[in-house]
């Protein structure tokens, strides 16, 4: 495509050099950045993203075809220059690959935890009725039950989200369903994309390195409900929905601000979909499904009060598109679970070990108060926090951590380039403060000994819970990033105790 027909998108432009040059694809990284391609210099984000535009002659030198920039870089090469480079990446990647979420129903899905596992109870329903299903999110990007990337960057940037939504594509997906993250709509990397459908699971504290407070978290999940159009359609196809938590109160926000229908879900206030009469085990989760389609009894094989509000929201959206409550019913219930969402790793052994992407006060919060319903003997908790975050919220967790669990191991998540050793104290403050004897505690910055040490310490019928980085199969370290899988470690402890204690 030439790059002319990509400047004319955009009524403010001023270009220099041949118009003409045919771009191949775009990049923002001159390391992965391939010849003829155009390399877009978006202004940094203190602490998370590095101003581009210093690494131009970088990225013509390795090859790239032209520049989008928001100032003059003074290059011989062709350059459009635009007030925001951001939304020009954006607007100029819809085109490039045909715009294609226009040919599919998109369900996108924000909310501090639980879009991984309402994403996929959504992809079972519609599978389960039959459609073509397209899948993107932490874990990948998959097609049917095909995993086709493996990229588990959530909500990426608009090139590479427009590139696996072309994929989805020609593979005539006809329900694509999508996480979003607060920062990826903060940064318009969702920008072009036509959502039919906008879900909201929860909002808890999260990502306040980032935002700063909580009032601009919500504002920025906000955006993604007030850009579902303001039109009306009397043609079915062109709808809007927004399905949204009534028991969270920022959706009483996010009501106010979308011009989308709503369709609301809860187990406490009054609710369009909800869960009556739940009944909790280690097997599972059970409910009575009351909806303005009429009601049913439920049974998930995954556990947890929070997979009830999943489940609900995953309802709502099918509800939406006229699918039949039996057919959400069996989707829903042969759905065995998702990767590293209360996953358990089973050796053989006497004692459960179960492994959980809860990152968040409410995950962590959670995931214990799910494991506390069921358990008969300990609980022991492995866990951590991420390094270069939201430094507030490890004494929090820390104090959940003491709240639920009989024995704690507090080790390192990704600690990126901070000392573990300074967030483990940040953790161990929030144990201390909740009154927590030095003998019901440990610290171990090595998670492979951390967990190691759990299943040594694990008796008959005790539980292991394994937080924070669930289907993650990395992690980042001050001098690089290593593999490092959770249920693999925790398989390997396993065994050398011997399968059973």
């Amino acid at each position: 495509m030439k790059l002319r027909e990509l400047a004319e998108l955009l009524a403010i432009v001023r270009t220099e050099g041949d118009m003409d040059v045919e771009i191949t694809g775009f990049s923002m990284h001159t390391r992965t950045l391939r010849a003829g391609e155009l390399f877009v210099c978006v202004p940094g984000i203190a602490g998370f993203q590095e101003d581009r535009h210093p690494f131009a002659g970088e990225a013509v030198r390795a090859g790239a075809a032209a520049l989008v920039a928001e100032r003059d870089v003074n290059l011989d090469v062709p350059t459009v220059i635009v007030p925001d480079a951001r939304y020009a990446m954006a607007v100029m990647a819809c085109h490039f690959y045909g715009y294609p979420s226009s040919n599919m129903k998109l369900i996108g899905l924000t909310g501090t935890n639980g879009k991984t596992t309402t994403a996929h109870m959504i992809e079972a329903v519609f599978a389960h009725a039959g459609y073509r299903t397209g899948l993107m999110g932490n874990i990948g990007t998959k097609i049917g039950s095909v995993m086709v990337e493996t990229d588990m960057i959530n909500t990426k940037e608009p090139h590479k989200l427009q590139a696996s939504l072309s994929i989805m594509r020609d593979h005539r997906t006809e329900y694509g369903i999508m996480e979003v993250t607060s920062q990826g709509l903060d940064m318009g990397r969702v920008l072009g994309c036509e959502f039919r459908t906008a879900v909201f699971t929860n909002m808890t504290q999260d990502h306040l390195d980032y935002h700063g407070t909580m009032d601009r978290y919500r504002e920025a999940k906000g955006l993604f409900f007030s850009r579902m159009g303001n039109g009306f359609s009397s043609d079915p196809a062109k709808r809007k929905f927004a399905v949204l938590n009534r028991d969270d109160p920022a959706s009483d926000y996010f009501r106010k601000v979308t011009p989308a229908q709503v369709l609301t879900y809860g187990v406490t206030r009054e609710a369009d979909v909800m869960a009556k009469n739940i009944r909790l085990t280690a097997q599972g989760t059970g409910f009575e499904l009351v909806t303005f389609a009429g009601t049913t009894p439920m049974k998930l094989r995954m556990v947890g009060a929070f997979n009830v509000y999943n489940a609900l929201a995953a309802v709502a959206c099918a509800l939406a598109e006229g699918v039949p409550l039996e057919v959400i019913r069996a989707g829903l219930e042969q759905l065995q679970g998702v990767p590293g969402r209360m996953e358990i790793v089973d050796e053989g052994q006497d004692f459960l070990v179960l492994v959980d992407y809860a990152h968040t006060p409410d995950g962590l919060d959670n995931a214990l108060a799910a494991v506390k319903q069921f358990a008969e003997g300990s609980i022991i908790t492995v866990f951590g926090c991420g390094g270069n975050r939201d430094r507030s919220k490890r004494s929090v967790m820390g104090k959940l951590a003491a709240k639920y669990s009989d024995y704690v191991v507090v080790t390192s998540d990704n600690p990126r380039s901070e000392e573990p050793e300074r967030i483990l104290e940040d953790i161990g403050r929030g144990l201390e403060e909740a009154g927590t004897d030095e003998n019901r505690y440990e610290l171990a910055a090595d998670r492979r000994k951390a967990i190691s040490r759990a299943v040594e310490r694990a008796a008959p019928g005790d539980i292991i819970l394994i937080a924070g980085k669930g289907h993650e199969t990395y992690q980042i370290l001050k001098d690089g990033t290593v593999h490092f899988d959770d249920r693999e470690e925790a398989r390997q402890a396993i065994r050398h105790k011997g399968g059973k204690a």
